[in-house]
């Protein structure tokens, strides 16, 4: 299975550092509210609302998902990248965060 970085998706793999539960629960809560919000524009567009309300409420989601990525983003370069880079191997890690930046670069 591939994803939009034309990377294989790799399932077997973990973080190098395990996630802290405060860590996944700040994560999973934000998610929730996203999915909320985009509840909250489903509803809008069934009941017909401005355009331009749903367009605003289309950008928070995204500059909320971004921030979710960042987040991400931060921690996989602090943990993984790092600890391959300490090993001696970090030239796979290096790539890999170059083209995920890139990507969220768009």
């Amino acid at each position: 299975m591939k994803d939009d970085l034309n990377m294989s998706l790799q399932p077997e793999k973990r973080p190098s550092e395990p996630r802290t539960e405060e860590e996944k629960q700040q994560l999973q809560n934000r998610l929730k509210q996203i999915e909320g919000q985009i509840r909250g524009i489903q509803k809008m567009v069934s009941d017909d609302r401005y355009c331009v309300d749903i367009l605003i409420q289309l950008s928070a989601i995204q500059a909320a998902l971004k921030k979710v990525g960042y987040t991400l983003l931060e921690r996989h370069t602090k943990t993984c990248v790092s600890s391959s880079i300490k090993d001696g191997d970090g030239d796979h890690h290096i790539e890999e965060l170059m083209k995920v930046i890139q990507q969220f670069s768009k």
